[in-house]
This record gives structure tokens, C-alpha cells and sequence, in this order.
């Protein structure tokens, strides 16, 4: 009997150290990480959080963890493969934060003795044959795994359902990939549907088999025993059910474990109010060194009891199939997923083109604008306009590329030459001031730098050549680039520390440190000096990569060769411009019927750049409209019952919680609210009145609009529309704006 994994409890205390010291590190390596949505986040009861893409390895359960400890006040228990807990420092930091170790079949995989091959596909399927193996050895058991070798980018499993013998065994289902049926026929006459048509598959009486690999079943007993243990004391389960890290640009078919998780525990304890909070990890440039990330939580998701009793009757398949589509559905609401790389950076080039009047967006903006237009591609993609649009943005994208340009930079060919050559002077004058400042730091740093990069490239190698999912490997970059720098900064700085207090002890620095002053203090010194030059040297080494990166546009405009290309760029992009935004605002309302009452970025055809009671980007959230028009707005958000949600006025677009009301006691123009919520002019109070009964009276009309509020709040609950959708008011539920 295998022996049952160990599984740490959760510590408080640790859990918080733990965070705290790694949350350092994540400030250092991101520039910027912006919650959205974490008020969703219930902040009691048992609650499954599903995670995607997961893109960045174990950077991903660290920011996560971060975002749900600051913004809700809850820790998470992270389902973590076994192979990763075994590790010595990943383990260590695993055992403190109260992971659960989950075992997988390709983790354990070993090659076999032998080749196996199917002697007859077409009438014995399922019957698998070897050439010196050992079926009947240690390791080869009912429900274990066969794996054949990676071929064409993919691999293929096969589950055992009985051991015949050494050399024959039957799986539980028949092979249906044309690839892995090469591999165990020999035969070229496989239809893509995994049949045989007879043409061309020659005499295959020499075919010796494939080469192998094996694993024995692993028992997932104790891991959903403590999995059910923790979410019936109401505690947070983690997991990314993509199963293991990837750099695709869409998510990866979701792991049946978290339906099995949610659908087990309810049907232990099916009034336990568990519910399963998608959670969408976006990256900026996920591997580089000062990226920036969203993390946007989703509506949380109840599980129906239909589907409870049917796991219950048996209908597990169903019912975990099912409750799968649904949490699907919900990650790619609070993802950006593209069919390819290309089109995502086509999507992304026509989010910066339609933001035609330059301002620059909020992160979660710029989220959810990239989800509408990928979404709008993935419906009209075939429309010609479309067509022609993506070819025409791939294009200027690789103009970009092949001038070394960034599109904002491209606005610098507007420029006068006398424009041109004040700013190059002045930034070439900071940059030179930045880098006296940075020198300091770069240089004891470099070590650091150096080791950090060099090992992080090695091991998204290896990650690339183990994985059959993996693009590039960078997923796992920035997990080794923080893993290194957490173990190598440290010695570095020892190790200067010593250098100075040895340098201190010999001659005193050169005679500059007084006689008077111990060498202990020297150490202290150099504790808080050495971190101190280069974290400085980070910040104003980040301002200066900036300016580096805005010299070229400049250089071209003085350059006379290049001055006229940069020009008619500039001239190519509005065109670009302009032909994006008329494409989105044609189709975007055939796809989106609230579109101009939803709009992210306010439409510059307009005389006031956006609609009166709606969003505008500039604002972010905040609502200017005339007095005296009313309207209504509903979300298909769950929302918190004290929170109605009538006036989006007070809300921000991208709020991480509901926005408190507003407290403003007055309004412009002498208005007063009565008791039915309209605007009127304050007609019966004249100069010679005393200010307490202005008061008194604005004072009875907020209670009276307070009551009514709750009662309207009261009334519509926890009612679900889509998020940032607008709809027509209800007679009775029309409020003055």
C-alpha cells in the first residue's frame, strides 16, 4: 500500500512571513500590480479560487496571494504538484505557506524495458504488445500509465485496464490520434479521424514497437480528503486548472480537479455555501524585469444543486463536465485569450489606434478593452473589412520593428527641428546626470544581474525540452530570476560588507573613518548601504531605460534620410487610426447592443467626447450629466446588498470594491433632492432665511433619499446583468442624476 503523502497544515503566522518576505521581491520585479474586482472575493465561508493563464509559475500563487491577503483578508491554500513540493527550497516555502502536495502520473514517469506496439488495431484496439518488457514488474499495475515519445509537438497517455502478462496488456480505451498510432502500427495509411483505410500501409511484419515510458496510479485520496477538510472549515482552496505553467498566448483545456473538488465537498455538506471565484492573471511582458500585471477577480460562481445530486447518483462525467464549461467561460471573462501570438499583437496594436486622442488608459482599461476587441475578431474575423485591418496593422507593426520604434514614439514627427533638438539636449543631459546616479548600483549589482539572467535562460531551456505545451519557456523565467536573486543578493552583500569592514580595520578607508568609530558599526553600515545604493539605482535606472528608449524617435527626426520615413509613418498611423476606430464603432454595436452607453474610450466623433451619464476614459468612472435627466443602471455583477448600484456616477469603471457614496451635501446652482428623488430649485427659501433651516431642510431631503435607497437596494438584491452594461430603467426604478 502506497504511503499516504504528507500534507502540512497552515500556519497564520508562517503563512504571513512567508508572504511578507517574498512580497518584497514582487515589488522590486513588478512595477506595477493592479487588483480589479476583489471586493467579489466573498471574505467568509469555504471558496475555491481558479487561477489563469498560468504564465509565470510560482510568480503567480505569490502575487495572488498578495492581492487576496491585502484586499480581503483571507489565505490561500495552494494545490502544488508534488514534484515541485519535493524540492529543497520550493518545498521549504511550500511546507510554510500550508500547500497541499499533489502527485501526478507524468511526474513519475520511467522508461521501460522494451517496445510496445499494437498487433491488431483495427479488431483488437485495445490489446498492446511488447518486445522485452516487464508488464508483470514493479511499477505496471491496473489504472497505471503508458506514455509514448513526444512526436509533432505532442505526446500520448495510455490508462492500463489489465496485465495479461510481460509482454501483453489492455488499455481501457482505444488509440485514436493518428500520431500515436504511428508510433505503435508503423503504418501510413491513418486518417486524421484515427482510422485505417488500407492504402499504402505495406508489410509492418518487421515493425519492433516504440519505445516507452511508465508510471504506476497514483491515489488522489488524501489530497481531496484534505482538500474537503479545509473548505468544510471555510478556508480558501488555490489551483490553476490548466495544470502545469505555459506561455500560449489561450488557455489550456482546464484539469477535471477543481469541478471534482467543488462538487465533493458540496456533496458532503451540500448547504456549505461553497462557491469557486475565477480569477484572470494578465500580463505586461510576464518575464521581464519591471512588467506590470492585473490581477481581475470574476462573479463568483455557485454551484447548482441539479448538478450536486447528479454527482451524487453517479453522473459524475456530467456533472464535472458541465461545471468545467462553466468555470471556462468564466476565466475567459477576465482573460485575454488570442487564437495566436500574431493576433494578439495585432489586437493590442488596434487598442493603442483607437485611443485616438493620445490619453493614456488605466491598466485594467487597457485589459478590458484588448477582451472586447479580441472578442469582436473572434466574431467578425472572417469579415473582410477585418481581414483587410489585420493585414494592414501587421504591417505597420513590422515597419515598427524594422525602425526600432514603439508606436507612441511615432507622434515625435510632428515635431519642429528646433522642438527636435531642445528635447534630445535636455534628455541626453538628465540621462547623463541618471546615469552618475546609477553607476554605483549597476556595479554592484552586476554580479546579481548577471547570474539571474544567465540561469533563468537555462532553465526556461530545459522547462522548454521537458514540456510538450511550452512555446518559449518564459513562464518560468521570472520564477528563477526572483529564486536566484533571493539567494545570491544576499551573499553578495555579505560579502561587500566584509570587503568595507575589512578595508575599515586595515587603514580606516584611507584615513576618511574617524579612530573612534567600532568596526560593528561599520557593519551596520554596510547592511544598509549596500541595499540602499542599488535599490536606488533601480528606481532612477528605470527612468533613465526610459529615456534610452525615447532617443531613436528624436535621432530620426534629425537624421534628413530617415526624417521623411518617420513622417510618412506618422501620416500611416492616423490613417490606421482612423480606419480602426470607424471598423469598431460600425461592428461594435452589432456585437455589443449597450456599445455607445458601455464605451471604454469615449468616442472623439462627438462634440463633448462622450455621452452625457456615461463613463468617459479621462475620468476614469466619474460621470458628468445635466441635471433634471433621469436615469437607471443595473450590472450583471453579483454586488454587496449595501451597495445598489443605481448611480454609476459614484463608481469607477474599474473599481477593486464599490466606491463609497458621495457625501456632498450640495450641488451646483441652488438644487435641493425631494422626497421623490427629483431635482428642484430651492424656490421657497429666499436670502433673509436662516442658514439651520436651509439646512434642516437639505438634511430631511438626504434621509428621505437614504431610505428610499436601501429600499431600492433591498428590492433588487444580489440581481446578476452583464458588467458594464447598461439597460433602459424600469418605471420604477427611474433616479435623478
Amino acid at each position: 500500500m502506497a504511503k499516504a503523502p504528507y500534507i502540512p497544515p497552515q500556519i497564520g503566522w508562517l503563512y504571513d512571513l512567508v508572504l511578507w518576505t517574498f512580497s518584497v521581491l514582487v515589488d522590486l520585479f513588478f512595477r506595477e500590480v493592479h487588483p480589479r474586482g476583489s471586493w467579489k472575493v466573498p471574505r467568509r465561508g469555504p471558496l475555491i479560487i481558479v487561477a489563469a493563464p498560468h504564465a509565470n509559475q510560482f510568480v503567480d500563487s505569490l502575487i495572488l496571494m498578495r492581492v487576496v491577503r491585502r484586499e480581503v483578508g483571507r489565505r490561500i491554500s495552494w494545490l502544488i504538484a508534488e514534484k515541485s513540493f519535493k524540492r529543497k527550497f520550493i518545498g521549504l516555502l511550500s511546507r510554510g505557506i500550508g500547500a497541499v502536495p499533489v502527485a501526478r502520473a507524468m511526474d513519475n514517469l520511467k522508461p521501460g524495458a522494451g517496445t510496445i506496439y499494437l498487433p491488431d488495431p483495427v479488431n483488437q484496439p485495445t490489446l498492446l504488445r511488447g518486445n522485452g518488457t516487464k508488464f508483470d514488474g514493479p511499477g505496471f499495475e491496473p489504472e497505471g500509465t503508458i506514455h509514448l515519445p513526444t512526436i509533432n509537438g505532442n505526446s500520448y497517455s495510455a490508462t492500463i485496464a489489465e496485465i495479461k502478462g510481460p509482454e501483453e496488456i489492455v488499455l481501457k480505451k482505444p488509440v485514436k490520434e493518428k500520431d500515436a498510432l504511428f508510433q505503435l502500427t508503423g503504418r501510413n495509411d491513418i486518417t486524421d479521424d484515427g482510422k485505417f483505410n488500407g492504402e499504402g500501409s505495406g508489410d509492418k511484419s518487421d515493425f519492433q514497437g516504440t519505445k516507452f515510458k511508465f508510471a504506476p496510479h497514483v491515489d488522489q485520496s488524501a489530497v481531496y480528503k484534505a482538500v474537503f477538510g479545509r473548505l468544510s472549515h471555510g478556508g480558501c482552496i488555490g489551483i490553476f486548472p490548466e495544470g502545469g505553467s505555459h506561455d500560449r498566448p489561450e488557455l489550456l483545456p482546464l484539469k477535471a480537479g477543481v469541478a471534482i473538488m467543488a462538487l465533493g465537498s458540496l456533496a458532503e455538506n451540500p448547504d456549505s455555501g461553497l462557491k469557486i471565484v475565477p480569477c484572470g492573471m494578465n500580463y505586461f511582458h510576464a518575464h521581464k524585469f519591471r512588467s506590470r500585471a492585473v490581477v481581475e477577480f470574476g462573479s463568483p460562481i455557485e454551484v447548482p444543486r441539479e448538478l450536486v445530486e447528479k454527482y451524487k447518483r453517479g453522473e459524475r462525467r456530467e456533472a464535472v463536465g458541465e461545471l468545467l464549461d462553466t468555470i471556462y467561460h468564466a476565466l475567459l471573462a477576465v482573460t485575454v485569450n488570442g487564437p495566436d501570438y500574431e493576433t494578439l499583437m495585432a489586437v493590442q496594436a488596434a487598442r493603442r489606434l483607437y485611443n485616438t486622442k493620445g490619453k493614456k488608459l488605466p491598466l485594467p482599461m487597457v485589459i478590458e478593452l484588448n477582451r472586447r476587441l479580441i472578442t469582436g475578431y473572434a466574431h467578425f474575423k472572417d469579415d473582410p473589412r477585418i481581414v483587410k485591418l489585420k493585414n494592414s496593422i501587421t504591417s505597420y507593426n513590422k515597419q515598427l520593428r524594422f525602425l526600432g520604434l514603439r508606436d507612441h514614439q511615432v507622434e515625435y514627427a510632428k515635431f519642429s527641428i528646433l522642438k527636435v533638438v531642445f528635447t534630445l539636449v535636455y534628455r541626453l543631459i538628465k540621462l547623463t546626470l541618471l546615469a552618475i546616479g546609477t553607476l554605483p548600483g549597476l556595479v554592484l549589482f552586476a554580479p546579481v544581474f548577471i547570474a539571474t539572467k544567465s540561469i533563468s535562460k537555462k532553465k526556461s531551456q530545459e522547462a522548454l525540452a521537458a514540456s510538450t505545451v511550452k512555446l518559449q519557456g518564459r513562464d518560468v523565467m521570472a520564477t528563477w530570476k526572483l529564486l536566484v536573486a533571493l539567494a545570491f543578493a544576499p551573499a553578495v552583500y555579505a560579502f561587500y560588507t566584509a570587503v568595507f569592514t575589512y578595508w575599515t580595520y586595515r587603514n580606516r578607508i584611507q584615513g576618511y573613518v574617524p579612530e573612534w568609530v567600532p568596526l560593528w558599526a561599520m557593519i551596520l553600515l554596510g547592511v544598509v548601504l549596500f541595499p540602499t545604493i542599488t535599490f536606488a539605482a533601480l528606481r532612477i535606472g528605470e527612468i533613465g531605460m526610459d529615456i534610452i528608449k525615447s532617443l531613436r524617435p528624436l535621432m530620426l527626426s534629425l537624421n534628413p534620410s530617415s526624417a521623411n520615413t518617420l513622417v510618412k509613418l506618422r501620416e500611416r498611423r492616423a490613417e490606421l487610426s482612423h480606419e480602426v476606430t470607424e471598423v469598431i464603432n460600425t461592428l461594435g454595436p452589432e456585437l455589443f447592443p449597450d456599445f455607445d452607453s458601455a464605451r471604454i474610450v469615449a468616442d472623439p466623433f462627438k462634440e463633448s467626447g462622450h455621452v452625457e451619464g456615461e463613463k468617459s476614459a479621462e475620468g476614469y468612472g466619474e460621470t458628468r450629466s445635466r441635471p433634471g435627466i433621469q436615469k437607471s443602471y443595473r450590472t450583471q455583477e453579483p454586488l454587496p446588498r449595501n451597495e445598489s448600484f443605481h448611480d454609476l456616477a459614484s463608481i469607477g469603471f474599474f473599481s477593486t470594491r464599490p466606491a463609497s457614496r458621495s457625501r456632498s451635501r450640495s450641488t451646483a446652482g441652488g438644487l435641493r433632492l425631494s422626497s421623490s428623488g427629483s431635482v428642484q430649485p430651492l424656490s421657497e427659501i429666499d436670502g433673509h432665511d436662516r442658514l439651520e433651516e436651509v439646512s434642516k431642510r437639505i438634511r430631511g431631503a438626504m434621509r428621505e433619499r437614504g431610505k428610499e435607497r436601501r429600499q431600492r437596494s433591498e428590492d433588487l438584491g444580489w440581481e446578476s446583468v452583464s458588467a458594464g452594461s447598461i439597460t433602459p430603467p424600469d418605471d420604477g426604478e427611474k433616479k435623478t442624476r
